[in-house]
């Protein structure tokens, strides 16, 4: 019973680690995600999702290699936390677009796209503003100091 209390003691002094543990599970999901829809030749839940926009098939296209190099790049980016604050602004629009795809299925739907794609959007928001913790990347990185002014 020691043990569990020097424990909670440890994460109630540490909260940043904890954020920094969210942060990698995202960005590990999100690599996923990715490696998934390039690995899925037909890719076919995404077109079907950017055919309910019907944009013109180019823009269709674009919007796929957009949305799979973002989530792969920039989800091991944020794993790992470097340049974690551009890492999650550039998946916010990919998630933005989720929760309005799947806005029409209402929440506690079977699939639950819509709470799953506005968790992660939150979550994103959080990280963008953030940035990274402890135990990333950009915590070793020496800080840019602001130039001097007169």
């Amino acid at each position: 019973m020691d043990k569990l209390r020097q424990f909670i003691d440890w994460a109630e002094a540490h909260p940043k680690v904890w954020l920094d543990c969210v942060r990698i599970y995202l960005g590990l999901g999100l690599f996923i995600r990715g490696v998934f829809i390039i690995t899925n030749t037909r890719a076919e839940f995404i077109l079907d999702l950017l055919k309910r926009i019907e944009f013109p098939w180019l823009v269709t296209v674009g919007l796929l290699h957009y949305i799979s190099l973002a989530h792969l790049v920039g989800g091991l980016m944020l794993t790992v936390g470097l340049l974690t604050r551009i890492a999650a602004w550039v998946q916010i629009p990919i998630l933005a677009g989720a929760v309005f795809i799947h806005r029409g299925e209402g929440l506690m739907s079977g699939g639950q796209s819509l709470e799953f794609s506005a968790l992660v959007f939150f979550l994103l928001v959080m990280f963008a503003i953030s940035g990274a913790g402890p135990l990333s990347v950009d915590n070793g990185m020496p800080k840019l100091k602001p130039p001097l002014t007169p």
